[in-house]
């Protein structure tokens, strides 16, 4: 988003060269696709098809004529201007003579480059907005008028980002939170090299460990920098591009993404269950950004759709600077920001600075050993003219030049020189040097499409001119600093937010002549630069190589603490405030800093040319089927032809069909009973092609167990298991494999086509669902589930224990037994060094604190007990282990016994979500609350298999190795429920709240008990046994009816 703001008021003169700010560089920059010379800091860049090279334009060289070139304002500004000037010598009653002509010349001249300069800048305003090719960049434009400066602002969806007080609510409370692990962040590399993006991201990553995160960094492949990551404390893992779709997301709290290369990791994040993980994806190129105009000229929207989709998944797009949004404001879906800081400018001066020598270019460039060389450089917004800003400079510098470089026996030899527009461009300045009676060559232009870095390192002096109020620091100014070169900038915001006067730069007030003569007479001494201006050469060099870090970890680090939602189970980050002084990570790179990948064009540009051949080729096959479309049309057959045709057809027909009778009355041998079957067989097979989906249908027949997988979105596909022993169960009917013969819930439980529920309810509403009439989908002695996480984590069977697991259940088939194989522990790892919690521990942490509380409440109001009786059944601390993730394999019987438990206990947790306001007390965050009661319904087994006499066996899952946990004759001398978890008692139970369900006497308004499953009680079963007799009778009166009229009219077979 861009807003438009209106600068402060200023003397008359001032308001007239203080005109809008550029917005409209923008679009001029976005076409330029060779210039690279300013980099990726400078994105507005010019004309693409002028001179590169670095040649200073003088009055004497020739550039285009102001005739040749396309219809500007710079030749209407030369026009007032000569016209004025002659005007001034025609009139005879202006009697000034000597210096009061002069100086009348010189303000003259000075007021008419100031008002030609706002024309130019209204006209290149509405030349820049009255063609466009997306609404958004239009409504830009309508608003824009003179003296208006253009901002970036943070878009609906990233606003609470900027505003939100991150987690101090938190910290300021009086109860200390206590977690099992810390927060856990993925971050993306697009690639593994030696360059300054990778260095601010290492300094990112090694701060944001510091303040307590766990990383894990991915990249396609490995490189120079391998080393140089692993010293940041993160786990490095090589992983393809094609491979990121086998990573569990969801074992991590946050994803950050670098560069354009992460668009592949981002397409697996688009899909659920990982939608919802908050996702900050980093662009510090603009290799797509200079594509954009061109996408729109070849009419490829599609790309320009793919990419703001792209985007719109990324909780929050992040640039290092307020130039690159605006570039990529087309494809903005709201969720841009900007954190300043990358050290991309003093890596790119360092590496120049070492390969060229400033006296050798000085002396390429026509500048002597003795000369002084002030160098003027503007605001970092660009047109493809001259912008209003070098206007306020030349009307501060007047008197300046005037001083300095009017007279050949000034105190030393000054040559100015100006860094603005096209190499093409230095027509009015020298004009404007001109007519201020400055001596041949004194000043000279330099255009910034040519080579940036020579001109900066030439300098003696850098003056920013530029008075606007810029949101980010001039990228030119800390080039300038890394070179060494004392700077002076007027007092503006964002030059006093960054660096000190006399310790870093001179200020000197803006729109002060006089001031800015004072201010320059300090850094001279005796013809040459003073001992203060060398100070600040030393100093300011020094500042500025660590100028951004300090902000920009901090930024991400309070942005983290803004999108991501921390878990109840992980520790809280340490705050901002304790990271000390930031500096970029130097120190890691070493002496080896280069230029390997200086131009950040090239990241990302891969990615982008992929998806370009993509289009080019779709457009192709597209215009070739158009093309042989045409040329059908164009060789239609005639109506003799159809004529034609039609007789053949007809004559073919009767042929056929006398061919036919032939064989009918010929007699014919059937053949061999055993081919007739196979023919059958075979027809039969190509006929239900479509229902054989899977050969493990047909392999688990006589299997006693079935393993049901759950899963609630495509992105788990690869984490599911094919064959007989496994079956995927499919959370969402538009999520089922095409070539599986997965179970949908949905299909079998309604109640899952609410969002809500089967949101709060996970995997238990696939169990709900297999459940529900389970003699249509599950006839085998043993039933299993396990969830697709333990996949993704590395806890499911392997093939070796699976095979143990099968000769278990066939070998001992007595006794009630659960097998579990995946245990709390393993998932939710605790912190190296904390103390072993208990069980109820765990699930207090696991849910915002309130877990035994809530579990107490649920329970006594499902069983109605007093208040005075206890209601948190209790869980040995023996150290055994216990079941996490849904990971278990159990007797049928015992499964639908659980299921009869689970069903009324989540029902009494419902009710006390409803008396709560519609407030989740499980939880701690946004994605918790979203799932309020999974993480209880996980660990609900543990309860019921302990209580109800269960015997509980620990499968490892790699070894197979079996192991009893919580031994039955240990349980019977401690404190068991087993009175609650007597089936009698269940039964009772579920069948009182089906007749009030039968009834239609609800419990409340939203009743959950009756929707997970069936509702049966005698009453049901006694009302079907009438109807089933009610039917029979009426069979048997129409079988009656019917005989009776057959005998009274008599009865004729129907002939054949």
């Amino acid at each position: 988003m861009f807003r438009y703001s209106q600068p402060p008021e200023v003397d008359e003169a001032a308001t007239t060269t203080t005109t809008a700010a550029a917005s409209n560089g923008a679009d001029d920059a976005v076409a330029d696709q060779t210039s690279h010379s300013i980099r990726d800091r400078l994105r507005f860049k010019r004309n693409p098809n002028q001179a590169t090279s670095p040649t200073a334009s003088t009055s004497g060289r020739g550039a285009k004529s102001r005739e040749d070139r396309a219809p500007s304002l710079r030749s209407r500004w030369h026009h007032h201007h000569h016209h004025g000037a002659g005007g001034g010598r025609r009139k005879s009653w202006l009697a000034f003579r000597g210096v009061y002509l002069f100086y009348f010349v010189v303000a003259f001249s000075v007021f008419a480059f100031a008002i030609a300069s706002v024309l130019l800048q209204s006209s290149v305003t509405s030349m820049m907005f009255s063609t466009g090719w997306s609404e958004q960049r239009r409504s830009a434009g309508e608003g824009l008028r003179l003296g208006t400066t253009l901002r970036f602002v943070a878009g609906g969806r990233s606003r609470p980002l900027v505003e939100g007080q991150g987690l101090d609510r938190i910290r300021m409370q009086r109860v200390a939170r206590v977690g099992l692990r810390a927060p856990k962040l993925a971050v993306i590399l697009g690639n593994v090299k030696k360059n300054p993006q990778l260095l601010m991201l290492i300094t990112l990553m090694k701060n944001l460990r510091n303040l307590g995160y766990a990383l894990q960094i991915y990249a396609p492949k490995d490189g120079r920098a391998q080393s140089v990551l692993e010293q940041t404390g993160g786990q490095l893992s090589i992983l393809p591009n094609e491979n990121y779709s086998h990573v569990d997301w969801s074992m991590f709290d946050g994803i950050i993404v670098d560069s354009l290369q992460g668009t592949e990791a981002m397409s697996s994040l688009m899909q659920e269950p990982f939608c919802s993980i908050p996702v900050i994806w980093i662009i510090q190129e603009d290799a797509l950004a200079n594509r954009l105009p061109v996408y729109e000229e070849k009419g490829w929207t599609q790309l320009v759709s793919y990419w703001r989709s792209a985007f719109r998944r990324a909780s929050v797009v992040v640039f290092p600077d307020f130039t690159l949004p605006m570039l990529y404001s087309v494809v903005d879906p709201g969720n841009f920001f900007v954190i300043p800081g990358s050290p991309v400018d003093v890596w790119a001066a360092e590496i120049y600075g070492k390969t060229h020598d400033k006296h050798q270019l000085r002396m390429n460039n026509g500048f002597d050993r003795e000369d002084i060389v002030v160098l003027v450089v503007g605001s970092s917004f660009f047109y493809n003219e001259l912008s209003w800003d070098y206007a306020v400079a030349m009307h501060s510098l007047g008197p300046l030049l005037v001083k300095y470089a009017r007279r050949n026996d000034a105190e030393g030899s000054f040559k100015f020189v100006f860094l603005c527009g096209n190499s093409t461009d230095g027509d009015a300045i020298q004009e404007v040097a001109s007519g201020l009676g400055l001596i041949q060559g004194s000043v000279r232009h330099y255009g910034l499409n040519g080579d940036v870095n020579s001109v900066l390192l030439m300098a003696d002096i850098v003056l920013y001119g530029s008075s606007q109020d810029e949101q980010g620091f001039p990228p030119l100014i800390t080039r300038a600093m890394t070179f060494g070169i004392p700077v002076m900038t007027p007092e503006i915001p964002i030059m006093k937010k960054y660096v000190s006067d006399e310790s870093h730069v001179l200020f000197f007030p803006k729109y002060d002549p006089e001031a800015l003569m004072r201010t320059f007479s300090l850094l001279i001494s005796d013809g040459s630069l003073s001992k203060l201006a060398r100070t600040l050469s030393v100093s300011g060099r020094l500042y500025a190589k660590d100028m951004l870090a300090s902000e920009c970890v901090s930024g991400y680090a309070k942005l983290l603490e803004n999108t991501l939602s921390y878990p109840s189970a992980t520790l809280l980050p340490a705050s901002v405030d304790r990271l000390q002084q930031v500096t970029w990570e130097w120190s890691l790179f070493g002496e080896e800093i280069d230029g390997e990948a200086v131009d950040s064009n090239i990241r990302g540009l891969s990615v982008v040319q992929n998806l370009e051949t993509e289009v080019q080729d779709l457009v192709t096959s597209v215009n070739t089927s158009e093309i042989a479309t045409e040329i059908w049309e164009s060789d239609g057959l005639t109506k003799l032809d159809w004529d034609v045709l039609d007789e053949i057809e007809s004559s073919e027909e009767f042929e056929n069909v006398e061919l036919e009778q032939v064989e009918e009355r010929m007699d014919k041998h059937p053949g061999v009973w055993d081919e007739i079957y196979r023919n059958a067989r075979k027809a039969e097979k190509l006929k239900f092609e479509a229902n054989e989906r899977d050969e493990g249908e047909l392999e688990r027949t006589g299997q006693p167990v079935c393993i049901y997988e759950i899963y609630p979105g495509a992105g788990a596909w690869p984490f599911l298991h094919h064959g007989s022993l496994y079956r995927g169960l499919s959370l969402s009917s538009k999520a089922r494999r095409s070539r599986s013969d997965d179970v949908d819930a949905v299909a079998r439980l309604p109640l899952l086509n609410d969002t809500y529920y089967r949101d709060i309810l996970c995997e238990m509403g696939g169990m709900f669902s297999i459940a529900n009439k389970v003699d249509n989908i599950h006839k085998r002695p043993w039933i299993g589930f396990q969830s697709w996480r333990a996949t993704g984590r590395k806890v499911s069977l392997s093939p070796k224990a699976e095979r143990v697991l099968e000769e278990k259940i066939r070998r001992e088939t007595v006794g009630d037994v659960i097998y579990f194989w995946t245990r709390l522990d393993m998932v939710y790892e605790a912190t190296a060094g904390s103390v072993k919690l208990g069980f109820w521990s765990v699930c207090d942490l696991l849910n915002a604190g309130h877990c035994r509380t809530t579990f107490k409440n649920a329970f006594r109001q499902m069983y109605s007990l007093p208040s005075h009786l206890e209601g948190l059944p209790p869980m040995p601390e023996d150290g055994g282990h216990w079941s996490a993730l849904h990971s278990w394999v159990m007797p049928t019987p015992s499964f639908l016994e659980f299921i009869m438990f689970s069903r009324m206990l989540v029902d009494s947790l419902d009710s006390l979500q409803a008396d709560s306001s519609q407030v989740c007390t499980l939880s701690s965050s946004e994605i918790e609350e979203k799932h309020c009661y999974c993480r209880i319904a996980e660990l609900l087994v543990n309860v019921w298999a302990y209580h109800s006499g269960r015997k509980m066996v620990y499968i490892d899952p790699e070894t197979g190795i079996f192991e009893e946990q919580h031994s039955i004759e240990e349980r019977k001398g401690a404190v068991m429920w087993s009175k609650y978890m007597n089936l009698t008692l269940l039964k009772s139970m579920d069948e009182d709240l089906a007749e009030a369900a039968d009834d239609g006497d609800l419990l409340r308004e939203k009743w959950l008990w009756p929707l997970t499953g069936e509702v049966h009680w005698q009453g049901i079963y006694e009302r079907e046994r009438v109807e089933r007799y009610r039917q029979k009778m009426d069979k048997k009166r129409k079988n009656r009816e019917k005989l009776v009229e057959r005998n009274r009219i008599g009865y004729k077979q129907k002939p054949l």
